[in-house]
């Protein structure tokens, strides 16, 4: 039910406990926000998960009511990337965080990965342009940025190609070494 509050009307006592209930209710949805990103990301590491539909009903299971819409903005904070799997599906996928350290499967895996969805790269002036096969743009420009953003301002990925922006001054044979960490190039 909704219904419009005209402030002015209300005695100050009335307009002063309002305010009181309408922050409590805000600051207990904060509560709720920040325990629902806890179980997402615990959710994303535990499991194999393929949709946001399948996310969302785990969550509706642990009490969490949301929409999708709000999912998706979560998953979004969160910087969850979807990454196609070895079975030829799509799996989310959570960040690295800076302490995180990988276990030699995971980094196999990666590196598999990437070998496996990269076909070639080519410049444009101080831009490089990777294609990969369709679906592994997006993983592989999650790696570009989070393992060699110092040469990298950023990169843009469509489904089968990576515009990677390069930091200023940063020449065409530094790039091609910088993105050798990652690409096989």
């Amino acid at each position: 039910m909704f219904c419009l509050v005209n402030l002015e009307m209300m005695p100050t006592f009335v307009r002063n406990l309002y305010f009181y209930s309408r922050t409590r209710q805000i600051g207990l949805q904060m509560k709720d926000k920040s325990n629902r990103l806890l179980l997402i990301k615990e959710l994303i590491k535990s499991n194999k998960i393929g949709s946001q539909e399948e996310l969302l009903n785990m969550l509706k299971k642990s009490n969490f009511d949301l929409t999708q819409a709000t999912l998706s903005r979560d998953l979004k904070q969160l910087k969850v990337a979807k990454m196609p799997d070895y079975e030829g599906g799509y799996v989310y996928v959570l960040p690295d965080g800076p302490n995180s350290i990988k276990s030699s499967w995971a980094r196999n895996q990666e590196a598999s990965f990437v070998a496996n969805g990269f076909l070639s790269v080519d410049f444009c002036g101080v831009f490089a342009v990777v294609k990969t096969k369709p679906g592994y743009s997006g993983g592989i420009a999650a790696e570009l940025d989070q393992k060699i953003s110092s040469d990298i301002l950023g990169t843009i990925a469509g489904d089968d190609t990576i515009l990677i922006i390069p930091r200023e001054h940063i020449s065409r044979a530094e790039l091609l070494r910088t993105l050798s960490e990652v690409l096989p190039v």
